[in-house]
């Protein structure tokens, strides 16, 4: 074992008490943070003394400590112990369970601030959970720190999970957006979609806002989607056609998603690929191997397909795809498509074929009878707009928004409003 990989496993036991445990296992995993900054994290699983363990259980037992930890900063992401039972002898224990307390410590591992970084999202009986903020303010991508003992005060998980901004990358100015300045764009974002009752093996119309989040600065709509996506992207945006099919097989590759990161690397913080920009060459190869693609597998879809982005995930290229003409469905169709970065092909794919079929024998329940204008001013007052700081990639700042959503929509039919959530 490498003597700093020692160092680090020995400050581990120390800190949380392992002295009654034996490290069973440990690796080293490589990580991308939304801004591109590669972490190396030493994981380790360490067993209880007294605890007999079945050589074919692949569960660990009870107490077991499941610890992580950011090999150059030496804080800890996360130290969870196995069904909330700890071992530990002189780790970590809180004698006063004042919240107060409890929030200085986290300041002490995290060197966050409590109300800057993180405030406090539900509190319950020997656990407190607080999500990200910037100075108060929500975030998106959201984090959280999550924080639980046991009755005697010992701790028996905590977590670190998130961003967690420094200033300089963080746009400040003064929130102004309201509901009443932006009543032209909730209008456009109200959409009559169907949703899949399989109770009623039906389709039903319903009038819901599209979640979104509306730039302060301009009033520019940012839609919801996944935010916390890492490694290096291009925005393609590009339609898909071509003349003629290609008469092959695709043949589908399993693909092995584990990195073996050396401890060399580890130490030399060695950049992840994944954060190498995708050169213009890269994306012209990438483009044609998706063409190529569906002249196989989809050979009559020809200007069906819009290419959306290219990024890389774990020494892959990512094409993301959706159909140019959608359903009202509330499911889009996608296709996600993996590029082998030696070869320019395509080696694998994922779909939504298999939500879609679902839905095929789903007939439309009735005809739609709620006009858009009578739909928006029965749902107006269940809109919601709260500020949140978005990270925007392109700009690699966050931005002040405002979180535009609504957790109701009306029936398309009836009029009712109902509860998305219980569709």
């Amino acid at each position: 074992m490498d003597e700093r990989i020692k160092k680090l496993i020995e400050l581990t036991k120390t800190k949380f008490g392992l002295g009654n445990y034996y490290l069973k296992r440990y690796s080293i995993e490589r990580n991308l943070t939304i801004f591109n900054e590669t972490k190396y994290i030493l994981s380790m699983e360490w067993f209880p003394d007294q605890v007999t363990v079945d050589e074919d259980d692949e569960l660990n037992p009870e107490g077991t400590a499941v610890i992580e930890m950011d090999i150059h900063t030496q804080q800890f992401n996360s130290a969870i112990f196995v069904g909330g039972k700890t071992y530990a002898d002189n780790g970590v224990t809180f004698d006063d369970l004042d919240i107060n307390i409890i929030t200085n410590w986290i300041e002490k591992e995290t060197r966050l601030t409590y109300g800057k970084h993180f405030q406090l999202k539900k509190e319950e009986e020997n656990r407190l959970l607080f999500e990200e903020c910037i100075d108060g303010i929500a975030v998106s991508p959201g984090g959280f720190i999550d924080v639980e003992w046991d009755s005697k005060g010992q701790l028996t998980s905590f977590t670190v999970h998130g961003n967690f901004p420094s200033k300089a990358l963080v746009n400040e100015e003064k929130y102004t957006l309201s509901l009443q300045k932006m009543e032209e764009i909730a209008k456009e974002q109200l959409q009559l979609v169907y949703f899949p009752s399989f109770e009623k093996e039906c389709l039903i119309p319903v009038y819901a806002v599209e979640e979104s989040y509306i730039t302060n600065e301009n009033r520019s709509i940012i839609p919801f989607q996944r935010m916390d996506d890492r490694g290096a992207f291009v925005d393609v945006n590009q339609i898909l056609d071509w003349q003629t099919p290609l008469d092959e097989a695709f043949e589908r590759k399993e693909i092995d998603w584990n990195q073996e990161i050396t401890t060399e690397q580890a130490f030399a913080q060695e950049p992840s690929p994944d954060a190498v920009p995708i050169s213009p060459e890269e994306e012209k190869e990438s483009v044609q191997a998706v063409i190529d693609f569906l002249r196989k597998v989809y050979p009559d879809d020809t200007g069906k397909w819009r290419l959306h982005t290219l990024s890389r995930k774990n020494g892959y290229l990512h094409a993301l795809l959706k159909l140019e003409s959608q359903t009202n469905l509330v499911f889009q169709t996608k296709l996600l498509l993996v590029i082998d970065t030696t070869t320019s092909q395509v080696v694998h794919f994922m779909d939504t074929q298999d939500i879609e079929e679902m839905f095929d024998s789903f007939q439309k329940l009735g005809e739609v009878r709620v006009t858009k204008v009578d739909a928006y001013n029965k749902l107006k007052k269940e809109f919601q707009l709260k500020p949140c700081y978005v990270f925007d990639r392109k700009e690699n700042q966050y931005l002040l928004c405002g979180a535009f959503d609504c957790h109701y929509g009306i029936h398309a039919i009836n009029g009712e409003v109902v509860a998305l959530n219980e569709l």
